[in-house]
């Protein structure tokens, strides 16, 4: 009975955790660049339940000898394993704005484990210590004429220094050449991370970490694409989310159901048997 107990609750909190997941993917879905989370369910290793009994062997040196009869497995719920952002290119907007420069990516590796490589544009932290990784090209010029993201973040060069423009009357090229008046000024770094999931940590606003601490190393120049006046938008599909989500509500309450069922069922046990 209390097992039941367990696996109820075990779905009832698994489903919390992708009903959460999935309406910060529905809040993102208009965010430029974001990145759908995934989850994968998995359940707990079943439980071998089996039966003591007691046999007797002929003959005065053995007697009688237990043993255990085997009855069946039980499952013990289920249990959220992980979470992972699905990297699949967002679709293209033009935006005919100078400062929103999309990110295309190109022939990106796979390794041993048909895992697919991810680009991302290199940020500084507000601190200037460590580096934050993007696919939300919709930037802008602070008042110094610096590119930054939306909430202040410098976009690095290859030199590892922010880039700097007059004004917004500069082209960017398909390989992220930043040029004002004809004459080249300085290149926008992209990163690259074989391994997202296991690389990166992910975080509020569509931002990653690196998971070791270590930045990523610069991309090469057949793993990515840059369009200016365009941007890319979240890969979050809204019909699909909406239609996980009522899964989801579905799940929870038909176990918040089963343990009522149970809760009932043990009410009954303490006040009417236990009185018989």
């Amino acid at each position: 009975m209390f097992k039941g107990f367990y696996t109820a609750a075990s779905g009832m909190v698994a489903q919390q955790r992708r009903t959460e997941l999935l309406t910060n993917n529905m809040a993102n879905a208009e965010t430029p660049g974001f990145k759908a989370d995934q989850s994968t369910i998995r359940s707990f290793p079943d439980m071998l339940m089996s039966a003591i009994d007691k046999e007797t062997i002929p003959g005065e040196e053995f007697g009688a000898v237990q043993t255990a009869g085997v009855v069946g497995s039980v499952n013990a719920g289920i249990y959220m394993q992980e979470i992972f952002a699905n990297q699949q290119q967002g679709q293209l907007v033009q935006t005919n704005m100078a400062t929103d420069i999309a990110l295309i990516s190109g022939n990106l590796p796979v390794n041993e484990a048909g895992v697919q490589a991810a680009v991302f544009y290199r940020l500084q932290q507000e601190n200037g210590e460590g580096e934050v990784y993007t696919r939300n090209g919709n930037f802008t010029l602070d008042g110094a004429g610096f590119l930054t993201a939306a909430d202040g973040k410098y976009v690095l060069s290859t030199d590892g220094e922010p880039i700097q423009v007059q004004s917004e009357s500069f082209q960017v090229s398909d390989r992220g050449i930043v040029s004002e008046n004809g004459a080249p000024i300085a290149q926008i770094d992209v990163a690259i991370a074989e391994d997202p999931q296991a690389m990166l940590q992910k975080q509020q606003n569509g931002y990653y970490y690196a998971a070791n601490g270590e930045a990523l190393p610069a991309a090469d120049v057949t793993a990515f694409t840059m369009q200016q006046n365009y941007m890319e938008q979240s890969n979050v599909d809204a019909s699909k989310t909406m239609t996980d989500l009522m899964t989801a509500y579905r799940a929870f309450e038909a176990n918040q159901k089963v343990l009522s069922a149970y809760d009932s069922s043990m009410q009954k046990a303490v006040t009417e048997i236990g009185r018989v």
